[in-house]
């Protein structure tokens, strides 16, 4: 798929673009270009990896003459940095909305100037129907390259929007925060009991990108289908795997934060292609000559949204075993054993 191809990660030093390294460093890809802010993480890879494919790039994606220097005979871009963590977005707003949206309309305009023939754009589940700023910010820019994806063909730019749901064990997410409760012997704090997440593995975030590089076209949106759980069930799974006797503590739902999280919204199931294990909204080629499309209204009456309350729901057994699969679980599983 990259072999021979020069690859960028915008956000590289993350989850996803570890996650991404693990993958195709060993194989023929040409070149894998890390582009981020973070100096630490990007001199932690460096050490880390070792490896003469991997080339990093100080920059930030709000500055286009940074994206410029990074991208110059890039073939490939997986475009993952944001500010992803939902109360610091609440308190800086104009921050989320400076990295998430304007900062991919420069990635995508200095894209198409450097001869890019591909670029995923990574959003999430917090993007439909959004409520909190990470999520508007996230919307924004999910518009910005359906957009972008119709005049992107003539550069030979081709755009593709993946979402997806909160990936187990990543930066910010509460698995590491219970896991951490439970190892100091602190209450397992929850905000709310019958709240639920989407259980994804990093695995399948990977996978999702990789599926829509492949196959999808630009200016279309692709999301992976993905069971859920309760915050309550996924503490308690947790509290089993650890053997640990935590007082579980209901604390209140914080700044922005949703009961259930939604993939595709109604008026988006409504045109989504089920692509067996996942969902593919084609892309919106409409333009302002509303009279071809606006005489007559949408006849077809809109469905329920793909959301984390009617997908499937895991039990605490189902989700045990799918949480020893996570690298961190069972890495810090073993930690706690030998601490």
């Amino acid at each position: 798929m990259l072999k021979g191809k020069i690859l960028l990660i915008t956000g590289g030093t993350g989850t996803f673009g570890n996650a991404v390294l693990r993958r195709f460093l060993e194989t023929g890809v040409k070149e894998i270009r890390i582009f981020s802010r973070d100096e630490k993480k990007q001199n932690d890879m460096r050490l880390e990896y070792g490896h003469p494919k991997l080339k990093f790039y100080i920059g930030d994606v709000r500055r286009p003459e940074s994206l410029r220097d990074a991208m110059g005979g890039v073939d490939y871009i997986f475009h993952a940095a944001a500010l992803k963590q939902v109360p610091s977005c609440e308190f800086y707003p104009l921050e989320a909305l400076m990295t998430n949206a304007l900062g991919t309309e420069n990635v995508m305009n200095v894209a198409m100037d450097a001869g890019v023939k591909k670029m995923v754009v990574l959003s999430t589940d917090k993007a439909a129907y959004p409520i909190n700023a990470m999520g508007i910010s996230k919307a924004m820019m999910e518009k910005l390259a359906i957009a972008k994806s119709r005049v992107a063909g003539q550069k030979g730019l081709a755009i593709v929007v993946t979402r997806y749901g909160n990936v187990m064990a990543s930066r910010g997410s509460v698995i590491p925060l219970f896991i951490e409760q439970i190892k100091s012997g602190k209450p397992i704090t929850i905000t709310d009991s019958n709240m639920t997440r989407f259980m994804m593995s990093i695995e399948d975030a990977v996978n999702l990108v990789l599926y829509a590089f492949k196959f999808a076209h630009s200016g279309d949106l692709l999301v992976k289908k993905a069971p859920a759980a309760t915050i309550s069930t996924l503490a308690k799974a947790l509290k089993k795997i650890f053997k640990a006797n935590n007082p579980i503590k209901i604390i209140g739902t914080r700044h922005g934060e949703k009961q259930h999280e939604t993939l595709l919204t109604r008026e988006e199931m409504m045109r989504a292609q089920d692509m067996k294990g996942y969902f593919c909204v084609p892309a919106d080629n409409r333009d302002l000559n509303y009279d071809l499309y606006f005489i007559e209204g949408q006849k077809d009456l809109p469905q329920e949204d793909y959301n984390s309350n009617n997908t499937h729901i895991l039990s605490e057994a189902e989700l045990i075993k799918l949480l020893m699969k996570v690298d961190y679980v069972v890495g810090e599983l073993k930690k706690y054993k030998n601490g």
